[in-house]
């Protein structure tokens, strides 16, 4: 009734947390939230929530009832039935901004658009990662394990380059094989996307008939086998217009920030990008990205990790060795929080020349989290049809061909990604990039591959030495 959603922490088994310690974590994300968070990607975009607490009584019950829906990859970890604190977040599949057209239908567009840079960082030991983004190399591991059937047709450059013709290319191969990248939303209720890591329902022609009724509302004029077609790219053009659009102002749009020329603006991987060499066109320049618009935001918040896993990992080595002698040092550093005023503004250093010091180790370190946060958030796309005469000035409004939409836009999924993730994060980058370069970029070599295609029959012939 009052559209809101609660949200619960999780831990493994056996991690029993004290009341306070709950009480501590969920105050950090909030506090990550307001603090951190809203400044980069302004006040309209990020909603922090507050801590709220329930009756315990309740909340046993409720763990009861939603056990059976929750998918099982997410089983190994248990919700917190002992604390009774929760969050109490906007339900951000409603829209955000104007309470009175609750009673309309409302879609909603969940997007992880992910990492959409390539490192220009000099501490890159393999070439190919200066080619090739972590997403698309990082798609064929993922096959190769099991996690997903297929790759994915999309690059995350693609839709951060600002040029329609390739973000309509990278949206409409998300929604070919969404993964966990998107998810639609009508009223709430998820009717597009992955509900487990391999339980995908990508029918267009489904999608198609649940759409149909937002995008031509009087229904003639389209229908038989273009319909689906239409219909789809219809979505594709609302959500490109959204992304695209500007509803916020926040500190960060005047924050000194990495110029993105710094990088290459698109992927050697990239399906689009293949074509295009196929076709013997030149490269599509990117249109680049409207200042004031979320993905801009989102990407200047990615590229704090201007180091490169490869470039931070020996400074985290030196924050550990320094926290191994000097432990009661970790809450004077702010590892671990408070996250305030004063935690932001050291984020704002963008220095890269390495003095030796333990504090610009630290500073590069906790720019990377952030970095790493960014990489890894959802954006929400609400969208509500509105009549002409209700779309007065102040409502952000999309059109289509046939009708016109009220929207917000959002962002979520901003928890910190934790300190002690960093050594993963390292060991992963090294997997990626070993298996793209030994099973695939192997492969697509002509020459790599003829070599190995004539060579078949080797002798191996032992010298004394």
């Amino acid at each position: 009734q009052r559209c809101v959603v609660l949200r619960f922490l999780k831990f493994p088994p056996n991690q029993n947390k004290t009341s306070e310690e709950i009480l501590h974590h969920l105050q950090n994300i909030v506090d990550f939230g307001k603090h951190v968070m809203k400044q980069f990607f302004g006040e309209n975009y990020v909603h922090h929530g507050e801590i709220i607490q329930l009756p315990l009584d309740f909340v046993r019950h409720l763990c009861l009832k939603i056990q059976p829906e929750r998918p099982e990859s997410r089983c190994d970890k248990d919700m917190d039935t002992l604390s009774g604190y929760a969050m109490c977040l906007p339900n951000l599949t409603r829209l955000q901004t104007y309470r009175f057209v609750e009673h309309r239908p409302i879609l909603c567009i969940e997007i992880k658009p992910k990492c959409g840079f390539i490192p220009f960082s000099s501490h890159v030991s393999q070439e190919i990662k200066h080619k090739v983004c972590r997403y698309c190399m990082h798609q064929h591991l993922k096959v190769a394990n099991g996690k997903w059937k297929r790759p994915s047709k999309y690059c995350p450059l693609d839709l951060f380059s600002g040029n329609k013709q390739r973000m309509h290319f990278a949206l409409k191969s998300l929604l070919q094989e969404a993964q966990n990248n998107l998810k639609i939303f009508k009223n709430g209720e998820l009717i597009y996307g992955c509900k487990d890591d391999q339980d995908c329902v990508s029918d267009w022609n489904e999608l198609a008939l649940h759409l149909k009724p937002f995008f031509f509302p009087s229904n003639g004029l389209v229908s038989g086998p273009h319909c689906t077609r239409t219909i789809i790219k219809e979505l594709i053009h609302v959500i490109t217009m959204t992304l695209l659009s500007s509803t916020d102002a926040c500190r960060a749009g005047d924050m000194k920030t990495v110029p993105i020329s710094q990088g290459r603006s698109y992927c050697e991987a990239s399906a689009f990008n293949k074509e295009l060499v196929r076709n013997g066109k030149h490269k599509l320049e990117s249109s680049g990205l409207p200042r004031g618009c979320l993905l801009y935001k989102t990407l200047q918040a990615q590229m704090l990790d201007m180091l490169d896993i490869e470039g931070l990992y020996p400074l985290y080595s030196r924050v550990e060795q320094y926290l191994e002698e000097f432990p009661e040092e970790r809450s004077t550093l702010q590892i671990d929080g408070p996250y305030n005023e004063a935690f932001y503004e050291k984020l704002l250093d963008l220095s890269t020349e390495d003095d030796g010091t333990v504090a610009f180790a630290l500073t590069k370190v906790q720019q990377y989290r952030i970095a790493m946060t960014a990489k890894d958030c959802s954006i929400m796309i609400a969208l509500s049809p509105c009549l002409q005469d209700e779309c007065s000035e102040q409502r952000p409004v999309v059109l289509t061909s046939k009708s016109r939409f009220t929207f917000s836009v959002s962002v979520l999924d901003l928890d910190l990604k934790p300190y002690e993730s960093i050594p993963h994060q390292y060991k992963l980058d090294g997997k990626i990039v070993n298996y793209y370069l030994k099973n695939v970029q192997a492969k697509d070599d002509p020459v790599m591959s003829s070599l190995f295609k004539e060579n078949e029959d080797c002798t191996l012939v032992l010298h004394k030495v």
